[in-house]
């Protein structure tokens, strides 16, 4: 049931359990789930991608997003505020998940920008052909240009300035309270068309029926990344949006909902591209323009109007889910600047935009005019992505375990999670065993394995 917007000190509260689990899961839901995760699975040998990022959502990212749960609500501050109340020796992990999300919004907006001109294209009847070579033409031409994706960049970014700059109970859960519930059936009715299309089953069987063979370090980092950046951990989006929780809230039950949801719409976008791009004869590891690319050719076989129709229905999906991610990302620079250096909401989430404007100029321009400029044999907007993924955001993870487990101690972790022993949680014993000493081996076996693979 709806509640007023409560204050802590002068802060913000969400209203509901609802407008938090949809904000929380609209950090997570985003651009990882639709647009990252079938590209990466196609170029990761397909269904052993899916099974270890399968087992790192469960084996991590439930355990971690209940530890980043507790350390938001337990200190009422965001990442650098929490760690610096809870253990100042831990800043750092703070200070590293602020890093990771102006990396992260130095170029998410640039792909948020190119599901609006998509919107935008397919209104204009420019997507209605199934030739790859003439989709992924329009696709190039866009993310190569210079006005035109700066333009939708600046657009995207508007959009979400507006959202956070009105708070959290005014803004991002009003705004989240529509969009997943929309989200989730535009999909529903996408994956049956694509189910629907020739040889879709071999696109299933692609995705679904791990190769061994295509096991490696990797393919292993890129996976647990992927859960990374996909559930929105070791980042400080949900120690923030958690930050802003009530005291009687159920974490655990949310902690086990938002990867639950985040997970199934990460599968029903690759049962929608992959099975697609298959029946197409589209090449699954084409890279990040495949959603552009296989999508359209799905609704140009559909008729003008209903093709037309499920086009824009499409774009609007990824378009939302961009934007409730990164209003989470967004938060959490804008929270650091407010918890920690006394800013007005509205001081923070303009200087913050200016920078983040100008560093997504130069991730869009380093796809075009700028691709001779690269950093480790990568351009601006790779090097965004795979430092954040490969390296901040699970060396995050790993930092966050060893203190809940080894520095936060057992008893305050258990009096947060439980709500001082009102709520029941049979697993805890087993959830403080994996914190401790299960999630630290997983990631620093992974990261040393993977490691090599990077920057390549």
């Amino acid at each position: 049931m709806e509640q007023p917007s409560t204050t802590t000190g002068g802060r913000d509260q969400f209203r509901s359990r609802i407008g938090f689990i949809f904000a929380a899961a609209g950090s997570a839901v985003g651009l990882g789930n639709i647009w990252k995760f079938p590209y990466l699975a196609g170029t990761n040998g397909g269904g052993v991608f899916v099974v270890i990022y399968l087992a790192c959502v469960i084996l991590i990212g439930f355990s971690l997003m209940l530890m980043e749960f507790a350390l938001g609500r337990n200190t009422s501050l965001a990442a650098v505020g929490a760690f610096r109340k809870l253990d100042s020796r831990f800043k750092f992990v703070g200070v590293m998940g602020v890093f990771s999300a102006f990396l992260i919004m130095g170029f998410y907006p640039v792909v948020g920008g190119w599901s609006l001109s998509y919107i935008f294209k397919t209104i204009m009847g420019e997507l209605a052909v199934t030739d790859a070579a003439t989709l992924g033409g329009v696709f190039d031409t866009l993310i190569t240009g210079v006005f035109s994706p700066i333009f939708w960049t600046a657009l995207y970014l508007v959009i979400n300035i507006v959202i956070v700059a009105g708070g959290i109970g005014a803004g991002i859960e009003k705004a989240s309270k529509w969009m997943m519930p929309a989200l989730f059936v535009l999909l529903i009715i996408l994956v049956v068309r694509s189910l629907t299309l020739p040889n879709a089953g071999e696109g299933l069987k692609y995705m679904f029926a791990p190769d061994w063979s295509k096991l490696s370090g990797g393919v292993a980092l890129a996976a647990m990344g992927q859960a990374f950046f996909s559930l929105s951990l070791g980042m400080g989006c949900m120690i923030t949006y958690s930050s802003y929780l009530s005291k009687d809230e159920n974490l655990v039950s949310n902690a086990f909902i938002v990867p639950g949801m985040d997970t199934l719409v990460a599968i029903l976008a690759g049962m929608v591209i992959i099975p697609a791009a298959i029946s197409f004869n589209f090449e699954v590891g084409a890279g990040p323009g495949l959603v552009f690319v296989t999508v359209p050719a799905i609704f140009a076989t559909m008729g003008p109007v209903v093709g037309k129709l499920f086009g824009i229905i499409f774009f609007v999906l990824i378009a939302l889910a961009a934007i409730t991610s990164s209003i989470s990302l967004l938060e959490v620079i804008v929270s650091y600047l407010i918890d920690e250096k006394n800013m007005t909401r509205k001081k923070a989430v303009g200087a913050t935009s200016v920078i983040l404007f100008i560093m997504c100029i130069a991730a869009s321009m380093s796809l075009g005019d700028w691709s001779g400029f690269t950093i480790l044999g990568n351009g601006i907007f790779d090097t965004f992505d795979k430092i954040t993924t490969f390296i901040t955001m699970p060396l995050g993870g790993l930092f966050i375990s060893l203190f809940v487990g080894w520095f936060w101690g057992k008893e305050k972790a258990k009096n947060e999670v439980t709500n001082n022993g009102t709520v029941k949680f049979a697993l805890f014993d087993v959830w403080f065993f994996l914190c401790k000493w299960v999630i630290p081996a997983i990631i620093l076996v992974i990261f040393i394995t993977g490691i090599p693979s990077f920057p390549g």
